[in-house]
């Protein structure tokens, strides 16, 4: 069984399960317990911080540990917003963010928040400039995903970044659950404020999660509860689940030069197989770069459409092959609805409905890429007969 759904989650490294199953063991006093065994588990505890911190090469105060990138998320946004109200209550995002985050915004809307939801462009990416023409005296907070999870389109952090410098009421959060481990990440080079990602989307164990916070930067506490982590995320930590995600994300900051330059020519060998596949459209740019020279696709994602044929058909159909893909993100999988990402990117209905991810992981090779090509090819003529019994749906 090949398995082509490392967006939706990864498998976990062997030195990850290791190290996770000897922590578990050997150290299960709770970390804020003053006894010798708790003491112990309090110096795993920050560590694992200093391990995460030099990794991104920041302070190890900066980082909280989370349940996952969804509580990430939520804890930066709604923090942010509710700490800084009395500065303003104009936020920024845009229209193709992940549910945590696009949701996020609709609750902080019903609390009297005023939002504003950036367009993209058909390749999926904004425009630094519409970020900043929609920027307010009484703007607080601009959130823009780096890669999104279901296109891989990846967005101009850095530009962002760049143009939001000198608005010091204005806190900048990235989403970057797609992109850490997988794209090179400069958290204070790109005057990023707040940073999520996730560790099981990078071989790490599910459950567990990041926050980054630059210095200076005070968030409202979303729960209450005790101290831990510097009265952030009240509640015992899980030291396992902790040092394992460390471990993962040393593991994968190290490795990432190396993975993106195979996932690149992964990606580029599957989208030229599907150009002989006339009934699939790629959604986003063929190429991993733009014209520029810039990073303008993720190389572990190809998004693509076949217009006219629900998705979950061509996903069993693949799956009774030994290949598993999915449809839009792992957590809207079970939605009939159009893709919100693609109708964004000015898709049709048939190309919104239609959409297939594919997304690579450290096991694949170019022999992997080809089977899945063979596959994708076995499906279409499988399902040609259906097509003809109803027709093809118009595309544009």
């Amino acid at each position: 069984m090949y398995y082509f759904d490392h967006c939706a989650s990864t498998p976990p490294k062997k030195e990850v399960v290791r190290t996770m199953a000897e922590v578990m063991e050997r150290h299960y006093a709770n970390p804020s317990s003053l006894h010798r065994a708790g003491l112990e588990s309090a110096k795993l505890l920050a560590r694992a911080r200093a391990v995460i911190a030099d990794a991104f090469g920041t302070g190890a105060n900066n980082w909280t540990f989370t349940s996952g990138g969804t509580e990430s998320n939520n804890m930066a946004i709604l923090g942010a917003a509710r700490q800084n109200k009395g500065r303003g209550r104009h936020l920024v995002t845009t229209r193709i963010e992940h549910a945590s985050v696009y949701e996020t915004f609709a609750a902080l809307e019903a609390e009297g928040f005023r939002v504003t939801y950036l367009p993209v462009k058909e390749d999926g990416r904004i425009d630094p400039e519409q970020v900043e023409a929609a920027l307010a005296d009484d703007t607080i907070l601009v959130s823009v995903m780096h890669v999104n999870n279901e296109t891989g389109a990846v967005q101009p952090i850095a530009a962002i970044g760049k143009l939001l410098r000198g608005r010091s009421h204005t806190l900048f959060h990235v989403d970057g659950v797609q992109s850490a481990g997988k794209l090179p990440i400069r958290l204070v080079e790109w005057g990023i404020d707040l940073f999520t990602a996730s560790a099981h989307k990078i071989g790490g164990p599910r459950g567990s999660g990041l926050l980054y916070a630059r210095e200076g930067v005070a968030l409202a506490p979303v729960l209450a509860g005790g101290g831990q982590e510097a009265g952030m995320r009240p509640g015992t930590e899980n030291v396992p689940a902790i040092v394992a995600t460390a471990k993962a994300f040393r593991m994968a900051l190290e490795e990432q030069p190396e993975r993106s330059r195979k996932m690149r020519d992964l990606r580029q060998r599957l989208v030229g197989m599907l150009r002989d596949i006339p009934q699939l459209r790629l959604n986003g740019r063929e190429s991993v770069l733009d014209e520029s020279g810039e990073i303008a696709m993720a190389p572990h994602i190809v998004h693509f459409s076949y217009p006219g044929m629900k998705p979950e058909v061509v996903i069993h159909m693949l799956e009774e092959r030994g290949f598993l893909v999915s449809t839009q993100s792992a957590c809207s999988s079970k939605s009939s609805k159009p893709s919100r990402v693609l109708e964004a990117m000015g898709m049709p209905p048939a190309i919104a409905s239609s959409g297939i991810r594919v997304s690579f992981g450290d096991e694949h090779d170019e022999q992997a890429v080809a089977s899945l090509s063979r596959a994708l090819r076995d499906t279409v003529a499988a399902l040609a007969p259906l097509e003809r019994k109803e027709g093809r749906i118009e595309t544009t």
